[in-house]
């Protein structure tokens, strides 16, 4: 076989999120309670850096970005990664600088250190609670502090601002250590480069050393301006050295520009080769890495269980999407698998009540099933995996299943339950009761809204993998790329065996499965005392025999090669057996059951954390200065995952003060852990962020499927998906005075809103919002009245009250109730309607705000011809056009023509929020906006909408 090695260099690509180190000025003389100062989260220019004055790049904001480094270091698949900047502030006032740096999943920073003005704070790793006080007596003593905390989904970013005074030189450099995991057949390490400006030195250098030798073949990139100026070599075999070194001229946009065109990743793919089917086995140092990733093999039969989420919130792009990727699973299913689809929202349907083989004419039925699929109603995840798993199970005990088979259930969603059992730990003990380790479970969420701790421990429980799915337009792609990873099983029931004495603490030997392209990976302590050769034996179960392999290695066979490298790791061993020891007890920790167990895997992942300097929920990285009384604490993230690693400096410019003797440099506190920001609308209103509606999606510009709302004080915004807009108009309403959302005669529903007042005028105007919904279902003579207080829902002879303080469901004759805690309320009707409330709550001792509440539907055409109201009469989308585009007297708010309903009217481009997804900042909408009212866009006058009473149907003049 040719030795294969696959280098794909992908550059200037992906998103990144992260968590946050945010540092502040504060004085010396201020006390506890003024050290915390408010922060607003910057998301303009990032990185600015240390300058030389002899040879300034440029800069609008005196900011210069001296130099930009990054080292990485891959032995053997293990991953040293340094990370360097320096940045100067040449005004002669005081600026705001912030670094903000993101590494990748599953990597542990073991090092952070900094430079300011020649004052050198440099880390150590603590036990978590040590370094706290040692944390909490330097900020007592009024000295430097900062905070390193994790607000992040599955990234992990450390961020820090710092105020400092003109001529302020900062190096900053941060270390980290990652385990390269191979999928669908290559390992891929990924550096973001974001410098967020010109840097007069620009260098980042990648070292790659296997023990096998390897030949390039392939180098692209996706920015053509760039492609030529990455450089692979080859110094000696096999070895690989890639550099990325462009010149300030070669960062530039254009030619004449003083921004930067380098923004994205460089990523490099490869895959070593293996001799047979035991893969690679290393001794070096007193470790062992026993890498075992067998191919050519026959692939066992699967039998699999799509659970897929149909409700409300997965309307749009995302059920589009999740479509699109399920006809092209089915596709790849091979003929000897057996598959099912589940799909559930507030009930639960099965497209056949057996399993299947995975014929063309079953593939194309199911083809044609999820293609209809339209999602609706609420979120039953407990009664759909317990579904799932009895097919299964009854298939196994009807015997239908290839004893050599793999059976594993997929679940597909994008939130958390809202109808059936709600408690995420109940769910997790029947699936557990329920599955009894038979088969495994793997987990996709969907979006930002989806608990992803619940569904990655409903996949550690169940021998499944977890992975989170950005909700956009990569959807599709996003679920295929999953899917292959577990599409193709090879082995099952995997055991390793060492019988030499003398080795310890190896890690987990036992594996439920063995997909290709991947990669199974057990590591020990060897006794460096031991010179006869190691020795170890490997059973599984494969599709046609079940066998045993036996490998012999010399003890001390890589120490020549690793030595003859100036650029190998020489700890790679010892550190990838520690990150991949601390890994599998933070797991078994997650899926402890008694205390005592959690506290002595907690002494143990800590005791390891310290000994190899990694920073993990249990230790913290205390930062000091070099006299000691100076301190930072830096936090590892409280949630798992990452994307990606970059360095970045954003900057917040104050106008130049008065001449004064610049302030010395400190340090502040950030957010607490506790304390909750505000929204602009609603200054020290919002108590916490909303929980996600689980039925409708936001209002996206253009987006097919999107919902109209009604929010805050209060904007109308109205979906158009033929004309591919977003139309906004404010109604201003007397308070107790009720306005119709939508009446419709012939269906016997209606909607509407009763409007309060703040406490008090702000800046001369009173602001209204809606406190009161009120829907009429008249063919079920049902009433349901959801205010800030309660929810009650009623008849001639019953009456239903829910509290807004716990979560809860209810069904009734054809209506489905469904109650998230502090958060919204969900009424479905006939499977076939649904409205979201959602409820935004203030401080009740606010001098100005209330409690308000937003409704959200989307358009429909179960409603009749009759429909109308402020949103009701849109159901029927008007043809509207958009031109004349001009200038208006705010040169960022430009104004237009707009046609439709036979008139013309003048309108404004701008922004308005809805509150669905965050309730403390809302989600921008793009729209036009339409002025005094809605006139003419509406018909009528916006006092016509006006109801005597909260259920009244309304009549139009």
């Amino acid at each position: 076989m040719k030795r294969i090695l696959y280098l794909l260099l992908l550059l200037f690509t992906a998103e990144i999120r992260g968590f946050d180190l945010f540092i502040e000025e504060f004085p010396d003389s201020a006390d506890l309670g003024d050290l915390i100062p408010e922060f607003e989260r910057n998301h303009g220019e990032r990185f600015k850096r240390f300058a030389d004055t002899s040879a300034e790049v440029p800069s609008q904001d005196s900011i210069s970005l001296y130099s930009y480094k990054v080292e990485s270091s891959i032995t053997s698949r293990f991953v040293n990664t340094m990370i360097q900047s320096k940045v100067e502030n040449n005004a002669k006032y005081p600026q705001s600088l912030s670094f903000d740096i993101q590494i990748p999943k599953g990597a542990f920073i073991n090092n952070f250190t900094m430079n300011v003005n020649g004052i050198t704070f440099s880390g150590s790793i603590r036990e978590r609670s040590e370094a706290r006080s040692l944390y909490s007596k330097a900020r007592a003593r009024g000295k430097s502090a900062g905070l390193l905390r994790t607000n992040s989904l599955d990234m992990e970013n450390f961020r820090a601002d710092l105020n400092v005074p003109g001529g302020t030189k900062v190096q900053f450099e941060l270390h980290y250590q990652e385990v390269l995991q191979r999928r669908l057949g290559a390992y891929e390490h990924v550096l973001y480069l974001q410098p967020g400006r010109l840097a007069k030195h620009f260098e980042v250098n990648k070292n790659i050393q296997q023990e096998k030798k390897h030949q390039a073949l392939k180098i692209t990139t996706n920015n053509c301006n760039v492609d030529h100026i990455v450089k692979i070599m080859f110094p000696a075999f096999p070895q690989a050295h890639i550099s990325f070194r462009p010149t300030v001229d070669q960062q530039r946009e254009c030619p004449t520009c003083v921004t930067t065109a380098v923004n994205g990743r460089l990523s490099v793919k490869y895959d070593v080769k293996r001799e047979n089917m035991v893969g690679a086995f290393q001794v070096f140092n007193g470790y062992f890495l026993h890498f075992f990733a067998p191919e050519n093999q026959p692939p066992l039969p699967k039998n699999i269980l799509f659970v897929i989420d149909v409700s409300g919130s997965m309307w749009g792009i995302k059920m589009k999407q999740t479509i699109e990727a399920m006809k092209a699973i089915l596709d790849d299913l091979r003929p000897d698998d057996q598959f099912g689809i589940v799909d559930f929202n507030h009930n639960i349907r099965c497209w056949k009540d057996e399993l299947v083989y995975a014929s063309s004419i079953e593939k194309e039925s199911a083809k044609k099933y999820v293609q209809n699929i339209q999602p609706i109603g609420g979120t039953n995840i407990n009664e759909a995996l317990l579904r799932a798993i009895f097919i299964l199970k009854e298939a196994s005990d009807q015997k239908i299943l290839d004893p050599n088979s793999v059976s594993l259930i997929v679940l597909v969603s994008d939130g958390d339950p809202t109808v059936g059992e709600l408690k995420l730990s109940k769910i997790l003990k029947n699936v557990k009761a329920n599955n009894r380790d038979e088969f495994s479970v793997h987990s996709l969420g969907i979006g930002f809204d989806v608990d992803y701790d619940f569904l990655e421990r409903l996949a550690q429980e169940n021998h499944g993998l977890a992975q989170r799915i950005f909700g956009n337009k990569d959807t599709a792609v996003q679920l295929k790329q999953f899917y292959k990873t577990v599409s193709t099983p090879l082995l099952k029931d995997i055991v390793f065996e060492y019988p030499l004495n003398g080795l310890s603490d190896v890690t987990n030997n036992r594996f439920h499965h063995y997909f290709g392209g991947d990669e199974i990976v057990v590591a020990g302590k060897i006794d460096p005392d031991k010179k006869t050769p190691m020795e170890s034996f490997i059973t599984a179960t494969s599709a046609s025999v079940n066998f045993l392999i036996e490998t012999i290695t010399e003890i001390e066979a890589l120490n020549e090669f690793f030595a003859q490298s100036r650029h190998a790791f020489p700890d790679f061993a010892k550190q990838y057996w520690a990150q991949l020891t601390i890994n599998q007890l933070l797991a078994q920790r997650n899926l402890a059951t008694t205390a005592e167990s959690k506290r002595n895997l907690t002494k143990r992942i800590m005791q390891l954390s310290i000994t190899h300097h990694f920073v993990t929920p249990f230790t913290s990285l205390l930062i000091e200065s070099e006299d000691g009384k100076e301190k930072m604490l830096a936090d590892s993230p409280n949630t798992k995952g990452a994307c990606c690693s970059t360095l970045s400096v954003s900057i917040k410019t104050t106008p130049p003060p008065p001449p004064s003797p610049p302030p010395t440099l400190a340090f502040g506190l950030p957010y607490p852990s506790d304390a909750t920001p505000t929204s602009p609308e609603q200054k020290g209103g919002a108590t916490e962020s909303i929980i996600a509606p689980k039925l409708i999606q936001g209002c996206k510009n253009g987006q097919n499927g999107s919902p109209n709302c009604v929010d805050n004080d209060p904007h109308f915004i109205i979906n158009l998906p033929k004309s591919q807009t977003d139309v906004c108009f404010n109604i201003d309403g007397q308070t107790g005075s009720i306005l119709n959302m939508l009446s419709d005669p012939e269906l016997g529903i209606t909607i509407n809103g009763k409007i309060v007042t703040a406490k008090k005028a702000k800046d001369g105007k009173l602001n209204t919002y809606f406190g009161t919904f009120g829907l009429y279902f008249q063919q079920l003579d049902t009433k349901i009245e959801i205010s800030t207080e309660k929810i009650t829902l009623k008849d001639a002879s019953y009456t239903r009250v829910m509290k807004w303080s716990e979560s809860s469901a209810l069904t009734y004759k054809r209506l489905a109730v469904s109650v998230k805690k502090e958060s919204n309320v969900t009424i479905t009707v006939d499977d076939d309607l649904s409205f979201l409330i959602v409820l935004h709550r203030v401080w009740k001792k606010h001098p100005i705000n209330v409690d308000f509440l937003g409704l959200y539907f989307p358009s429909s055409d179960t409603f009749s011809e009759k429909a109308h109201g402020l949103i009701g009469q849109f159901m029927k989308e008007p043809e509207v056009s958009v031109y004349d585009l001009r200038t208006g007297t705010d040169p960022e708010k430009p104004i237009a023509t707009m046609n439709v309903k036979g008139k013309q009217l003048t309108v404004t481009r701008g922004v308005q929020k809805e509150y669905q997804y965050n309730r403390i900042e809302g989600t921008k909408v793009t729209c036009w906006f339409v002025h005094n009212s809605g006139k003419g866009f509406i018909d009528g006058h916006h006092k016509d909408y006006e109801v005597p009473q909260l259920y009244s149907f309304l009549k139009l003049p």
